[in-house]
């Protein structure tokens, strides 16, 4: 235990400087754009110069960046930064608009899971062959399409042709639990809100996660074989166990880097969502991210890459804390 414990603080102690490091590169780049915030802010070309300079002295504009930085970052981490575009607090507008990101982030996560995994082991059992191959391609194709290319062409297939999906609208249940309405509408087995949930959602899930099915399954086709041809496989044979149990012993030993790599595309899933998000018209976090570049509003940006990179090391101490059970040797 002390020394999972010591492995515990490690990496806590790597999440101050992975915020700030990430927080202030978006803010650097977003700062020094030779335009002027402030006038944006303040209605563009017919903006009054009392509200631009008022604007400037509120918000420090003309202040070293550093201490921009530092003004920017005390004012979200006590919750008292109200966006200069929106007039409403950053935290409040990020608490209303990410539950959509997550509920489409646990579609696409999902999707790679339950079509990922198997494909990898079938891939992995079915060595050399077409199904291998198919595989490959897939992973190929996956992360060379173009999200909003792939996004557009299945929209006219299954929404102009089939109409088996939704476009309109972000259904919402009277009653809230978790904050998330598709975990909501299960825990209180409202099935006909999360019917309409997934319906409204799975076909943009499907879209983020795709180029992630193909890289999941091959990963896992690729630990798989590995661990069929460690020794302990050989002597599970040599014992007589059956092939089930070979597999379900092999499985269980390949999927250790998999948690890994599942952990770190949770994460990247969550910072992919702008452009899913736009096409289908999705209030979601990363939509909200966009209007902020588009507006100039960094402040926002700021506090959502600050929030999406909270969370993001957030489920990598996760991950790390069920790699280090699953495989103790991490912990030295």
């Amino acid at each position: 235990m002390a020394d999972l414990r010591r492995f515990l603080v490690r990496r806590l102690l790597t999440f101050i400087p992975t915020l700030i490091g990430v927080t202030f590169i978006v803010f650097l780049i977003a700062a020094v754009l030779p335009a002027n915030p402030a006038r944006v802010w303040a209605g563009g070309e017919k903006a009054s110069p009392q509200v631009v300079e008022r604007l400037i002295r509120e918000y420090h504009l003309d202040d070293p960046l550093i201490v921009q930085y530092y003004f920017i970052m005390k004012k979200l981490l006590t919750n008292s930064m109200v966006s200069p575009v929106t007039h409403r607090y950053i935290w409040q507008d990020l608490t209303t608009y990410f539950p959509v990101t997550l509920q489409l982030t646990l579609v696409a996560f999902f999707f790679i899971v339950v079509i990922g995994v198997p494909l990898g082991v079938l891939s992995a059992l079915k060595k050399d062959t077409a199904l291998d191959a198919a595989v490959r391609i897939l992973a190929l194709v996956g992360v060379s399409t173009p999200i909003f290319w792939l996004a557009y062409l299945l929209i006219y297939v299954f929404y102009v042709k089939l109409h088996w999906i939704v476009l309109a609208g972000t259904p919402t249940p009277p009653y809230k639990i978790t904050g998330i309405p598709l975990i909501d509408s299960l825990l209180k087995l409202d099935f006909q809100t999360f019917g309409q949930i997934v319906k409204r959602y799975w076909l943009p899930g499907f879209i983020l996660g795709f180029s992630g099915i193909g890289v999941v399954a091959r990963i896992v086709r690729n630990s798989f074989l590995d661990a069929y041809g460690a020794d302990f496989t050989e002597f599970a044979r040599a014992r007589g166990f059956s092939r089930l149990r070979i597999y379900r012993h092999v499985l269980k030993n390949a999927m250790v880097p998999v948690v890994t790599v599942l952990g770190l595309m949770f994460g990247a899933l969550l910072a992919g969502t702008p452009i899913t998000e736009t096409i289908f018209g999705l209030p979601g976090l990363g939509r909200y991210m966009l209007n902020s570049i588009r507006l100039l509003d960094y402040l926002a940006l700021t506090g959502s890459v600050f929030f999406v990179g909270l969370i993001y090391v957030t489920v990598n101490l996760i991950v790390d804390i069920l790699y280090a059970f699953i495989d103790p040797r991490v912990r030295y």
